[in-house]
């Protein structure tokens, strides 16, 4: 059987590729491990956890999934702060459509701005929880 966290973490990406605002503003620097000086702005997918879910008789997992941003755009948090709000609008409550597994529900849980200590990087976490349905 597939992996419900990996076919998750493909069907977010795909979302966040294809969202224009996004894109507008970070091409296609859309990571999930961002390449050795890569060029600000950009996404990284970062940590997940599965955690079994069973509702009656339905198997199921609850997914929590880590987006982070990162900027080092001169005016503060603007530019970071413009970017989650395109990450939130594309994935909160998205139909996210899985090969082999079914997405019930998926919500944003928090939002951060940090200052990372090099006084130029911005740095934005976004959680979110998906509950994902595996198939008979």
């Amino acid at each position: 059987m597939a992996n419900p966290d990996l076919e998750l973490q493909g069907a977010i990406v795909a979302r966040l590729k294809a969202r224009a605002g996004l894109t507008a503003k970070v091409a296609q620097r859309i990571y999930d491990r961002p390449p050795t000086n890569a060029p600000f702005p950009y996404v990284e997918y970062g940590e997940s956890q599965v955690i079994r879910d069973d509702v009656g008789c339905l198997k199921s997992n609850l997914i929590y999934v880590t987006i982070h941003v990162w900027s080092q755009y001169s005016g503060g948090f603007k530019e970071l702060k413009e970017i989650i709000h395109e990450v939130v609008e594309a994935l909160d409550e998205a139909p996210l459509v899985l090969p082999s597994h079914r997405l019930i529900s998926i919500t944003r849980q928090d939002t951060r701005h940090l200052k990372d200590p090099d006084e130029v990087t911005t740095h934005g976490v976004v959680e979110f929880v998906a509950r994902v349905e595996t198939p008979a």
